[in-house]
């Protein structure tokens, strides 16, 4: 069976992708519609590792070998083929290309009668790829920041175009001190793909300019590519505007009561807590730049709307913290900010009309 080459096709088709390397390689970055059925667990790797450096490649093999036999092979050939059969249309990889997915791939076909495509050069190929496309994207293609306050809506704006790259969804992380969401980020590795992904659609789909948010380098642990970084600096921006009570309140929504209901539905028992600690340990990251009396008065306020939204759901008293953090920290920042980047605005405006000049807006 000949190898499958690296493509936009693979990704545009969502491909199932069987991952033949260990667990450690693939939790440092995959892809999104790969699944983790190692040939060798983090340890067999280890093992076959040292014996390669200690006796060279021969007696490696034979080593892995020994380790992966008996009921270990035949577990392991049964897990790749109940994927191969539930994803016909898939394919395997390993890191490289190499003897990895070969055994895998030959396994399959002498043990289980099933011939499944593998990926020339693995994980790296794949990889180079999208990377590549990411370039490409850059030298080929048009780009708009949606900036604004906290608080003014700019991922409601990018959730109405057809054209929008979510750098806060691809990374799990809403991108400020307090962005971080109940459930993990991906990797950085993780992120770069689903980014390069997310452009690869929509070039398909025949757009050729993309509106994104304004961010700084991270994301929480996730880094935007540098050279996406370095052009969103020059890029041309929209500004969206909004009252201090309608960000307050979309805050209220986001960042309390929906944030609330992301812990507590992944852990029911301890969610809350966990929440309660989410929200005064992203308080805590901005003491020096608060200044000690104003942050000790921020975290008054927010232990006591923490205290009535645990006793009875209301979350009211949360305005309040909310407002201030705004008033004193965040709209001074954002105001110096889009006074800096005056010469690169093409429009400023409310949610509704920002949407209306970046559906109709032609680079």
């Amino acid at each position: 069976m000949a190898d499958l080459q690296p493509s936009r096709d693979l990704f545009l088709a969502d491909t199932p992708m069987l991952d033949a390397r260990a667990p450690v390689e693939f939790g440092k970055g995959a892809f999104p519609t790969a699944v983790n059925l190692p040939l060798m667990n983090d340890s067999e790797r280890h093992q076959v590792g040292l014996r390669y450096k200690e006796e060279g490649q021969q007696s490696a093999i034979e080593l892995g070998h020994q380790l992966v036999s008996g009921a270990v092979k035949e577990a392991r050939i049964a897990a790749w083929a109940d994927f191969a059969r539930t994803h016909p249309d898939g394919c395997l990889y390993c890191f490289r290309g190499g003897l990895r997915s070969q055994i895998t791939q030959q396994w399959l076909k002498s043990e289980a009668g099933i011939a499944y495509p593998r990926v020339a050069g693995g994980y790296k190929a794949l990889r180079h790829f999208l990377m590549e496309a990411i370039e490409q994207a850059l030298a080929e293609c048009a780009f708009v920041v949606v900036g604004g306050m906290t608080g003014s809506g700019k991922t409601d704006v990018l959730l109405q175009l057809d054209n929008a790259l979510d750098l806060e969804a691809y990374a799990n992380h809403r991108g400020s001190s307090f962005g971080k969401r109940a459930s993990p980020q991906p990797s950085p590795i993780d992120f770069e793909h689903r980014l390069a992904i997310a452009l690869i659609k929509l070039q398909a789909q025949g757009h050729h300019w993309f509106a994104l948010e304004d961010e700084s380098r991270l994301i929480g642990a996730c880094a935007l590519p540098l050279a996406l970084h370095q052009r969103m600096q020059s890029l041309p921006m929209v500004w969206l505007e909004d009252s201090r009570e309608g960000r307050v309140e979309r805050i209220l929504r986001d960042y309390v009561s929906g944030l609330c209901d992301e812990y507590v539905t992944l852990d029911p028992r301890h969610g809350f807590e966990r929440y309660r600690a989410h929200l005064l340990a992203a308080l805590g990251k901005l003491v020096k730049r608060l200044g000690d009396q104003r942050y000790r008065q921020l975290v008054q306020l927010m232990e006591t709307a923490l205290a009535r939204q645990e006793k009875d759901g209301v979350v009211d008293l949360h305005r309040a913290w909310i407002d201030a953090l705004l008033a004193q920290y965040y709209d001074p920042i954002y105001a110096f900010q889009r006074e800096a980047k005056r010469s690169r605005l093409l429009f400023a405006g409310r949610q509704a009309e920002v949407v209306d000049f970046l559906r109709q807006y032609r680079p």
